[in-house]
This record gives structure tokens, sequence and C-alpha cells, in this order.
């Protein structure tokens, strides 16, 4: 099958992960001397165009390209905190001794 720029560059991206519109083809990046796709960037779906960053997508994460959406699956990118020792990078969770989650009035500024 082959496709022009012009029919990729409207063509929707999903992530079959968590099924979100990451945007639409803005840009292609090639391998020259192999005359390969190496991936495509994406606009980052929807919101202000000066809020929107663009994001590579590789070619092997591409698992269907149909009539109308380009369906993606991404590797799951979790941070890890490190241990509390080395760093207090992460608060302790708010607990109370009742289960009541919420707050006294005494609390508030």
């Amino acid at each position: 099958m082959e496709l022009s720029y012009n029919v990729i560059k409207k063509l929707d991206v999903v992530c079959l992960n968590d099924g979100k519109n990451l945007g639409r083809v803005c840009d292609l990046v090639f391998l020259y001397p192999e005359n390969r796709v190496k991936g495509f960037f994406v606009t980052g779906g929807k919101g202000f165009r000066f809020s929107r960053q663009e994001e590579f997508i590789p070619i092997t994460s591409v698992t269907k390209i149909g009539e109308d959406v380009i369906l993606v699956k991404r590797e799951e990118k979790k941070e890890k905190c490190p241990p509390r020792r080395e760093r207090n990078c992460c608060p302790p969770p708010f607990v109370r001794d009742g289960g009541d989650d919420r707050r006294d009035t005494g609390e508030y500024e």
C-alpha cells in the first residue's frame, strides 16, 4: 500500500494503550541512504497551538494505518521515585486517624 504525505498528514494518531488522540502527523523523518521512514512527529492533541508539543513516534510503534486513523502502541514510561534517604521527592500520603479525609477549619489559612 502506497501513501503520500498529503494523505498521511490528514490522519489522526491514536494511542492503543489509553485511547488518547495524540494529534495529527506534522512531519516525517527519513533515513537517507537506506530510503526508509524512521518515524513521524505529531502535534499534541487538543488545545492552543502554543501549548502543544510535538512528539516523535517511531515507525516501530505503528500498529495499523487505516483509512482515517493511525494506531500506535507506545511503551509505558513510569518514572520511579528515588528512595527517601536520597531525596525527598514524594510527599507522604495524607492520613487521618478517623478515616475521614476532610480537613478541620483550623487547617485553612
